[in-house]
């Protein structure tokens, strides 16, 4: 993968795929030691429309006395017990291997080995596109889209620092958004906007897809690598729906 300064978005190339997710789970304050650092390891992955939009997760746990397991309700807790949400750290591949390594389960098998653990699905309802904005998209562009990608937890406020910088958010802004970004793609634009949603521990994402292109792939690739982006921050991905 290279990566592009202006948006700190890797970009993947032709002949890839988009890569699983993987998470670490903490041990619950009271049982945590000093050789207890980590219980186990979550893998998962997102299931969409070819528009993009999300119908469904697939997950699979790991820990070193059961071995690999897959429970839809491990994958909402996730992202809905405040308890769990403490204790859910997101995390590459690599370092998921030297967890797994460190833990007594040798080499993390590939990618397609863990799919086959994937065996409780988690259907995630969607609907039709809700209209957002104007119909027509302006002159030049054959196309508008506008996604929210939805996330469980919250941001420190270096965390938040640290994405204005990489997206090069301009100064000021406005009191809503907490970072915004823009990218230029072969005439194609994307413009998204990061703030947090009600109350509670949750952001969303909005991005704007103006297309002069037949170009969906860097569209759906975006789309991908903003999330990815925001989940090496620490958040959790919940759902990706449409607006427009």
């Amino acid at each position: 993968m290279t990566t592009d300064p202006v948006r700190a978005v890797p970009v993947l190339m032709p002949d890839a795929g988009p890569p699983l997710d993987y998470y670490l789970v903490l041990p619950r304050p009271d049982d945590r030691s000093l050789n207890t650092t980590v219980e186990g390891i979550v893998v998962e992955e997102f299931t969409r429309h070819h528009d993009f939009t999300t119908t469904g997760l697939d997950s699979a746990g790991w820990t070193p006395a059961v071995g690999w397991w897959s429970s839809a309700a491990l994958s909402r807790g996730m992202r809905t017990d405040p308890e769990m949400l403490t204790r859910v750290l997101p995390t590459s591949r690599r370092e998921a291997e030297d967890v797994h390594r460190a833990l007594g389960g040798w080499q993390l098998p590939a990618e397609k080995v863990l799919r086959t653990h994937f065996l409780d699905h988690q259907p995630i309802a969607t609907a039709p596109p809700l209209r957002l904005g104007p119909a027509q998209p302006p002159d030049g562009f054959h196309e508008r889209r506008v996604y929210r990608i939805l996330f469980a937890k919250d941001l420190r406020a270096e965390q938040v620092a640290s994405l204005r910088t990489a997206w090069r958010t301009p100064a000021g802004g406005t009191a809503a958004s907490a970072a915004t970004g823009r990218l230029d793609e072969y005439g194609d634009q994307f413009t998204w906007d990061l703030r947090r949603v009600g109350h509670s521990l949750a952001w969303c994402l909005d991005v704007t897809a103006l297309l002069r292109t037949d170009a969906t792939a860097a569209l759906g690739s975006t789309l991908s690598e903003l999330t990815n982006v925001l989940r090496r921050h620490g958040l959790i991905p919940v759902t990706t729906e449409r607006f427009a």
